[in-house]
């Protein structure tokens, strides 16, 4: 049991999504802070709210609902995917590109020094055969 949980944490995967989940906290802060810092006040300024939680709030018989509280959360969303679309996805899709080209290209190179090494092997052979090609 303790051999099948050590083999599970030492695949690449989990390492790989907890520096994910570390990294996606972080950078969360870093979204937050320009929703606060500059979003914010943006929509303040359009609005004439504080935020946009405040922006469609409406009371029936003593229950409040917040229209805006949806927005704000939607509006959170869509930066912070939209940020970590084109800072990590369109880079890294990029750079996947790069080396997929650099192996195509290396893989094109070892083919032809197959087909040479290939073509000498068979010379050799001819030549150790007295003229005689094997088949």
């Amino acid at each position: 049991m303790l051999k099948g949980f050590r083999d599970f944490i030492s695949r690449g995967n989990v390492i790989d999504l907890a520096v994910a989940v570390v990294i996606g906290a972080a950078f969360s802060t870093v979204i937050a802070a320009v929703v606060e810092g500059l979003i914010s006040p943006l929509v303040a300024a359009i609005f004439g709210e504080p935020n946009l939680t405040a922006v469609g709030v409406f009371e029936i018989n003593d229950a409040v609902f917040s229209l805006g509280l949806i927005l704000d959360a939607a509006f959170k969303f869509l930066i912070v995917a939209a940020a970590i679309y084109f800072v990590i996805i369109v880079p890294f899709n990029k750079l996947r590109s790069l080396r997929a080209k650099e192996a195509a290209a290396a893989e094109e190179v070892i083919a032809e020094e197959v087909v040479l090494l290939r073509e000498i092997r068979d010379e050799l052979r001819a030549r150790q055969d007295g003229g005689r090609t094997l088949s």
